[in-house]
């Protein structure tokens, strides 16, 4: 038995949680010793009374582990813990990081910057509308989005990203073969197929519970800079995410609703009580001013190290000058249809690299 199939025994085991499991690892420093230690010995531990220490005794009578493996192997999902390289880092710090993430996709590197967006299930055409607007814009400047599978909000928001052609994460509330809500499994499909993971901390085959979800949520706020809600109420289980990540140090954004909504209610509470109000990606993007991850770098003009363009990208942007330039004349100088230079404008404002002024014309940003 390796380190990895030790945290997945000790995961399936009821009564062993994060922190639990984390005092015990500072006695027996490894998964594997746990589950070969002494009643006795367990018992000495802080937190671990005797049901506790009788399960870890027990558990191949518990834990179906062979069972489990084959599972994974089965769906082709895999399992990391903390001491996987690609594991969050922002997940390491949390009071109770997860023992294992099931993860069905890839994580990459890119996916250590991320942004979690949620919301209510019962979401207005107007909340959906800016869950997508929204997410496209963080998922095309580099951010990944980092949701929960959820109706409504949660669906918006990890479209948006695959329009952008940018990553995005589901976290779930269950196990990855009990995906909830049934209806998104062509969403996840898609996610999975190249452009981010479902994850969750549950084995296989749990089924979605009202303790599982408040469980999921402080993944999601833990593995994000910060948390952007577009649209929930009062009671909304949003809300208890944006309380989690506050308490993990994490920024909370809101984006503003009608006041008369109930479905704006929570969000625009959020907002009163001290969260930034969001109107575009920009506000979220020079709050955090964290370095977006980029797949390729070069240097263009004097020493500004530039993400990976398209040739069409690179050609209007070198055709503005140092100071302010019309669009006229930029598409003069790269000698490209007005519409293609608009479109290509577009994308490279999303990228932070130029800003339009009034009257159509446009600088580059340092």
């Amino acid at each position: 038995m390796n380190s990895t199939e030790a945290c997945i025994a000790l995961n399936m085991l009821p009564k062993m949680g994060p922190v639990r499991l984390r005092k015990l690892l500072e006695v027996f420093e490894t998964p594997e010793r746990v589950l070969s230690a002494r009643r006795d010995q367990l018992r000495t531990v802080d937190g671990v009374g005797n049901d506790v220490a009788e399960q870890i005794t027990k558990w191949e009578s518990a834990v179906d582990l062979a069972g489990e493996l084959k599972r994974i192997v089965d769906f082709g999902a895999e399992v990391i813990t903390a001491q996987s390289p690609n594991y969050p880092r922002q997940l390491r710090e949390i009071h109770a990081p997860p023992i294992v993430l099931y993860v069905w996709g890839e994580i990459t590197e890119r996916d250590q910057h991320a942004i979690g967006v949620i919301g209510s299930r019962r979401t207005s055409h107007y909340g959906a509308e800016c869950a997508k607007k929204l997410s496209y814009q963080l998922a095309y400047s580099g951010l990944t989005i980092i949701s929960g599978l959820a109706r409504g909000i949660d669906t918006a928001a990890h479209q948006g990203a695959l329009a952008a052609q940018g990553r995005t994460i589901a976290v779930i509330g269950s196990g990855l073969m009990r995906l909830y809500p049934p209806e998104n499994a062509a969403l996840a499909e898609k996610i999975r197929d190249g452009h981010g993971a479902v994850v969750s901390e549950f084995s296989m085959e749990i089924e979605p519970d009202r303790q599982s979800f408040p469980m999921r949520n402080r993944i999601i706020s833990g593995w994000s800079h910060g948390i952007l809600v577009v649209e929930a109420g009062l009671n909304s289980g949003a809300l208890i995410t944006a309380s989690q990540a506050i308490e993990q140090g994490r920024s909370v954004y809101a984006v503003p609703g009608h006041i008369n909504a109930p479905t704006a209610h929570g969000s625009n509470r959020l907002i009163q009580q001290g969260a930034k109000l969001v109107m575009d990606a920009s506000d979220i993007l020079d709050d955090l001013q964290i370095l977006l991850p980029e797949k390729q770098k070069f240097a263009i003009g004097a020493s500004r190290i530039l993400p990976e363009m398209s040739d069409d990208e690179r050609r209007v942007y070198e055709a503005i000058n140092p100071t302010e330039t019309p669009i006229d004349q930029i598409s003069t100088l790269c000698d490209l249809p007005s519409a293609t230079v608009s479109a290509v404008l577009l994308r490279l404002e999303l990228k932070r690299l130029v800003k339009q002024l009034p009257g159509k014309y446009f600088v580059k940003l340092s």
